[in-house]
């Protein structure tokens, strides 16, 4: 046998579970640029979710509704704590915050015809209002957010409802980013900021440091707008016992709790996958803050953040919340990661159902893009009705499970009605485990 022979076998190679190829990707994209990762769309790990959970259907010791004859109600109310003109929405599922700069005009004008046409709501986002999204929104949230982009009195008025925006599920604790090769002469012109230089937006705001001033804030805005807008909250889900606490004492008519699977335009990779807590852990400390403070149901709370299904809808309005918002699903019901557009994915480096270099502006489907042969290619019409369409099934899906359970309102489903499959969700959501009376934690 020379030096360089063996005879024995060799062993299969075996890639590491700690560097996968994405890991060992990302190292090499980092040696060669010495800059951070940046990407739109929310977590992508596998995280405990509603799909851990199960609803218990009606049999000998529950009674269903039958589902032609009785009916079960979706209507939601928000904001009726303190604002004189509450939203009263259709259905109990919303239109989460995507700014213009992020999305094109059509998209904005597409999310309002779609969210009119279920009769909820739309928010405007980061980077101001627009006449398209403002003209097809029947109920339009005007997100106020630290870095005050776009933001004036006028606009705030013509909302009907204000956002105060504290952090988002994606980044808790973190700005957001817009960068130069989306930033339009219209995008800078209501940013107020020049045209193709990258815009960053503050991690907190500048005019309040904590509950006691944010209690000023908010009385301020209810002067601006006439005691008439509900005050919305949104926190991205990182302490939602105490962060909901502070909500309700600092004046909130409602509160929106947006789990680490949120979605956004763009922000570091490692801020996306490290930071924040999935919303099936969210939801429950958030609910048990606003039982302790007597106040549940009397302070709505919406929840977001990887909400896909009529399914997750129920459960998460059966751990306690009062509606729910959807993004990245509205995206793609308007025809975002569309495979008709393979071929162009393929081109940028990425294929449909992965593209996420929503910063770039370069989408296919004319979506997350500024460029005007993209953006023309999305008919503010035809993806409204989809979008419609969405919201239509999300919300018959939730009333079937509903009326299995024996309940003839959404708002009705509760935690006796759910058990989990996992040790991790039932110690999450504080459910027993399938088969048992178990909650993993529960004294």
């Amino acid at each position: 046998m020379t030096q360089h022979e063996r005879s024995w076998p060799t062993t299969t190679p075996r890639p590491s579970a700690t560097f996968d190829d994405y890991t060992l990707s990302e190292i090499r994209r980092a040696a060669a640029t010495g800059i951070y990762d940046i990407r739109g769309g929310g977590s992508k790990r596998r995280l405990p979710n509603f799909d851990d959970l199960l609803l218990l259907g009606a049999s000998m010791s529950r009674y269903p509704l039958e589902g032609y004859r009785e009916k079960c109600g979706t209507e939601v109310v928000l904001g009726n704590r303190f604002a004189k003109k509450p939203l009263k929405l259709s259905i109990p599922i919303t239109i989460a915050g995507m700014s213009f700069g992020s999305l094109s005009a059509n998209t904005k004008e597409a999310l309002g015809r779609g969210a009119s046409a279920a009769g909820t709501s739309t928010t405007t986002g980061d980077g101001g209002m627009t006449p398209e999204e403002r003209g097809q929104s029947k109920y339009l949230v005007y997100q106020y957010l630290p870095s005050r982009y776009g933001m004036n009195p006028d606009d705030l008025r013509k909302a009907d409802a204000i956002e105060i925006v504290i952090g988002q599920g994606a980044k808790p604790g973190g700005g957001g980013m817009l960068l130069g090769q989306k930033i339009s002469d219209r995008v800078a012109e209501m940013r107020q900021l020049p045209k193709g230089i990258d815009q960053r937006s503050a991690c907190r705001h500048p005019d309040w440091t904590g509950a006691d001033d944010l209690e000023i804030k908010i009385q301020e805005l209810r002067e601006i707008t006439d005691w008439e807008k509900p005050i919305y909250l949104k926190v991205g889900a990182s302490r939602p016992y105490f962060d909901v606490n502070l909500a309700v004492k600092a004046g909130a008519d409602v509160i929106v709790l947006d789990g680490m699977q949120g979605g956004t335009a763009a922000t570091q990779e490692v801020f996306i996958e490290h930071v924040g807590i999935p919303l099936l852990s969210a939801i429950p400390p958030a609910v048990k803050a606003l039982q302790d403070l007597g106040m549940h149901r009397k302070v709505q709370l919406i929840v977001s953040g990887g909400i896909r299904t009529g399914a997750d809808v129920a459960k998460a309005l059966a751990l306690g919340a009062d509606a729910v918002a959807v993004g990245t699903a509205a995206l793609v019901a308007l025809g975002d990661n569309d495979p008709k557009w393979e071929k162009e994915y393929e081109k940028l480096g990425s294929r449909a159902g992965c593209y996420d270099d929503w910063h770039e502006g370069k989408d296919p489907a004319g979506i997350t893009t500024q460029t005007p042969e993209l953006t023309q290619r999305l008919d503010p019409v035809a993806a409204g009705r989809r979008l419609a369409n969405y919201l239509k099934v999300l919300t018959l899906e939730a009333q079937t499970l509903a009326r299995a359970c024996g309940k003839n309102h959404l708002h009705n489903l509760e935690p006796e009605d759910l058990v989990a499959l996992t040790l991790e969700a039932a110690a999450m959501a504080r459910v027993p485990l399938a088969g048992t009376s178990w909650v993993p934690g529960a004294r």
